[in-house]
C-alpha cells in the first residue's frame, strides 16, 4: 500500500496544543455555544416544568451545590443500609456491598477535597462519614 492511497477515514486531532490559534479560538467558541445551548435548554422550559410539577405535588429539586451532592451520596448509602426506603419501590432493603462502595466513594472524595472546603462542608462531611461508618459496622457485625 502506498502512502497516497485513500484509507476511507480522516483523523482530526482536537487537542488544543496541536491546533493553530484560529482553530483553538473556534473550538473555544463552539464549546461556549454548546454550554449556552445547554443552559438555555434548562432555562424557561425546565423552570416551567418544575413549577408545573410543583403544582402537581412533586417536590422541587434543590439547588445544586457541594452540600446537596454530599447529601445525595449519603442518602444513597443510608438507603443501602436499610435506614431509608428506596424512592422507587418505597421498600427498605439492605445491600451492604453497595453501602460500603458508597461510603468508600465518600471517603475518597473527602481525601481528595482535603483543605479545599469551608468549615461547614468539612463538619458535615466528617459527620456523615462517621455516621455511615458506624451504621455499616453495626449492620456488618455478625449477629
Amino acid at each position: 500500500m502506498s502512502d497516497t492511497e485513500d484509507k476511507g477515514f480522516t483523523v482530526k486531532d482536537r487537542r488544543y496544543f496541536a491546533q493553530t490559534e484560529a482553530e483553538q479560538a473556534r473550538m473555544r467558541e463552539e464549546e461556549k455555544q454548546a454550554e449556552a445551548a445547554y443552559e438555555a435548554a434548562s432555562g424557561p422550559e425546565e423552570q416551567a416544568r418544575q413549577s408545573a410539577s410543583g403544582a402537581a405535588g412533586a417536590v422541587p429539586l434543590p439547588e445544586i451545590n457541594f452540600i446537596t451532592f454530599l447529601m445525595s451520596l449519603s442518602s444513597s448509602a443510608f438507603m443501602h443500609l436499610g435506614d431509608i426506603p428506596d424512592p422507587n419501590t418505597g421498600e427498605k432493603a439492605k445491600d451492604l456491598p453497595l453501602a460500603k462502595q458508597t461510603i468508600d466513594l465518600l471517603a475518597l472524595l473527602r481525601q481528595k477535597t482535603q483543605n479545599n472546603l469551608d468549615q461547614d462542608e468539612e463538619r458535615l462531611f466528617d459527620h456523615l462519614l462517621y455516621e455511615l461508618r458506624m451504621r455499616y459496622i453495626k449492620e456488618a457485625a455478625p449477629a
